[in-house]
């Protein structure tokens, strides 16, 4: 019960990575949308780490030590948390 609990807060702060602050340090927790399997392939899966460098029409993020730019539209496919 208490975990089911903690699952639940962790889903009431996910955000889209669209939504989300530059600077953040931010875990991916769900890919959701026609682009989830060219995101997986790029490198961006479930319980990863990344970082949002900067927001703007394309945004630049940091993921294993790359940068990446994704378009606002594939930015609002993966939700996110703060870390």
């Amino acid at each position: 019960m208490i975990v089911d609990i903690a699952r639940d807060l962790k889903i009431d702060n996910a955000t889209t990575l669209s939504q989300a602050s530059a600077g953040c340090q931010l875990r991916i927790r769900q890919l959701e949308g026609k682009a989830c399997k060219r995101l997986r392939e790029i490198g961006f899966c479930e319980e990863m780490e990344i970082s949002k460098i900067s927001d703007g029409r394309n945004m630049i993020c940091s993921v294993c030590g790359t940068r990446m730019a994704l378009s606002r539209k594939l930015a609002d496919q993966v939700v996110v948390e703060m870390v």
